[in-house]
């Protein structure tokens, strides 16, 4: 499993949460974004710098990632690629996308967007929150034990073969 990070709008909180994770248990980070970003040393942290422009970032990570490679964005569309191509796709503030709820989430943006364009002041999403911090935690702590477990069991299954 790698972590693909579509990191122009990810708050940095949660990207100092993925350093902890990605070092501690060795896992492949990468952030992707328009603009040079600053990451800790770490052989397991790096980033990919891409030119500026709609989706740019976001077709990146479609391109690069593989299947079972976990995904942070909020961007509903990429979200919704991830989960296709058999990804995880993780909100920022800990909600995680699923083939049950993709469409209700893609069906709410189309839904935002005509409001927005016929004039429609919707506002923006609410301040990031320390609940947000914590949701977004304990969700990344579930996939990524569930992820070892699941590759420790295939570690026995191969040794007692």
């Amino acid at each position: 499993m790698q972590i693909w990070v579509d990191a122009d709008a990810c708050p940095n909180v949660i990207k100092e949460i993925l350093f902890r994770a990605a070092d501690r248990l060795g896992v492949a980070l990468t952030l992707v974004a328009n603009k040079p970003l600053r990451i800790p040393p770490s052989p397991h942290i790096r980033t990919v710098q891409v030119p500026a422009g709609c989706d740019v970032a976001d077709n990146k990570i479609a391109a690069e990632m593989q299947s079972g490679d976990l995904v942070i964005t909020a961007d509903i569309p990429l979200a919704a690629t991830v989960i296709e191509r058999g990804g995880h796709a993780l909100d920022p503030r800990g909600g995680l996308y699923t083939r049950d709820n993709i469409e209700e989430s893609l069906t709410m943006r189309r839904f935002m967007d005509e409001l927005r364009s016929g004039g429609v002041e919707t506002g923006g999403p609410p301040p990031f929150s320390q609940s947000d911090r914590q949701a977004f935690a304990n969700q990344l702590d579930r996939i990524l034990t569930r992820h070892h477990q699941t590759e420790s069991d295939a570690g026995n299954r191969a040794r007692q073969a």
